[in-house]
């Protein structure tokens, strides 16, 4: 395997039939439909940019999250336009948010999303593997106090990986994970130094510790040390503190991955071990129309050029294709934009 460079900084995100690109405040939303690629790009500030605060050491992990979680929900509610087969009129609800907030109907929208995610994930993977431990307390005469917190580690691990393996089985997820698979041998190719091309991208690595995977079972893990230490006797400030202490497990989080996607050494390697093991489920290899995806997002955020020019690698002058010859009759000109090489496809498309 070629030596890993330097972390490209470049991150992403499989969306519904394609791929988001993320290179500093630049984004880009590859989606294919009918065998054409429409790539569109963008400039965003996070939150994370406008405070002090989101700059802190094993702070800024929580700000970090919500950003990601903001532009991966614009990002996939984008590619679902795609996949609509007829125009779909806004329900009730829809149309009093529009007439109500106007520009800011789409901000209370995600925001409510984003709430309710959290709480699906904080019910899910902190509140109901301590319910089910007390419950296995009450009941079997094994389980002690004592061996509470190991068995709600226990079933922490069991849920997430139960959720992730029955989530694969859905096709539209499926998918989904070979774009994934896709993003993560671009960043992958572009990162041991070799030319990003179909060929190169789909001989790289499907796995990578700069991921939301690792991060997310990393959250898991760090939550299980750290209540095995916590463990109060009243019962409600259990369960509360398992609310409380998410943004102190977020930030510890976000740390270790980001100190992970920087390092390579044999420590970070070996505490990266098991968020790679779960990207065996939410990775798939992919097609090679899905690889395309994947570089068109990259290139329109991202000079991998001038990168592996910069880390002392030769890039090959691209060959021009060869001339056709007079008999050659041109076809019709497509209905689709051009495609600008700074822009993407050319449609003016802003979140």
């Amino acid at each position: 395997m070629n030596k890993r460079l330097p972390c490209s900084g470049i991150g992403g995100q499989a969306v519904l039939e394609g791929i988001m690109m993320r290179n500093e405040n630049k984004y880009s939303v590859a989606v294919r439909t009918e065998g054409e690629i429409n790539c569109q790009v963008g400039q965003r500030k996070d939150i994370s940019e406008k405070t002090v605060f989101a700059r802190i050491p094993f702070v800024r992990g929580i700000f970090k999250l919500f950003d990601s979680m903001i532009l991966g929900i614009r990002a996939l509610t984008y590619s679902s336009q795609f996949l609509e087969e007829e125009e779909v009129e806004p329900d009730k609800f829809e149309s009093w948010l529009n007439r109500k907030f106007g520009e800011r109907a789409e901000k209370i929208i995600i925001g409510f999303t984003i709430a309710i995610s959290v709480i699906l994930a904080i019910a899910l993977f902190m509140i109901l593997p301590l319910f089910i431990a007390d419950i296995m307390e009450r009941h079997i005469s094994w389980v002690t106090k004592q061996r509470v917190p190991i068995i709600e580690g226990v079933l922490k691990v069991i849920i997430f990986v139960v959720y992730l393996m029955l989530t694969a089985l859905l096709k539209d997820i499926k998918r989904t994970y070979m774009y994934h698979g896709a993003e993560h041998k671009c960043i992958n190719c572009i990162e041991t130094g070799k030319e990003l091309n179909v060929d190169n991208v789909r001989s790289s690595s499907r796995f990578h510790k700069r991921c939301g995977t690792s991060f997310l079972f990393v959250i898991i893990l760090i939550s299980i040390i750290i209540f095995l230490l916590v463990r109060p006797e009243n019962i409600f400030l259990r369960y509360a503190i398992r609310v409380l202490l998410v943004p102190v497990i977020a930030g510890l989080s976000y740390e270790f991955i980001r100190l992970a996607g920087t390092k390579d050494n044999l420590f970070v390697n070996i505490l990266s071990k098991p968020g790679l093991l779960m990207q065996r489920i939410t990775t798939r290899e992919p097609s090679d129309d899905m690889i395309e995806v994947a570089i068109e997002a990259t290139e329109a955020v991202f000079d991998w050029e001038a990168y592996l020019e910069d880390n002392g690698i030769e890039v090959r002058p691209k060959v021009k294709p060869t001339p056709r010859s007079q008999s050659y009759v041109r076809p019709e000109p497509h209905d689709l934009p051009k495609r600008d090489n700074n822009t993407g496809s050319g449609f003016n498309w802003k979140f």
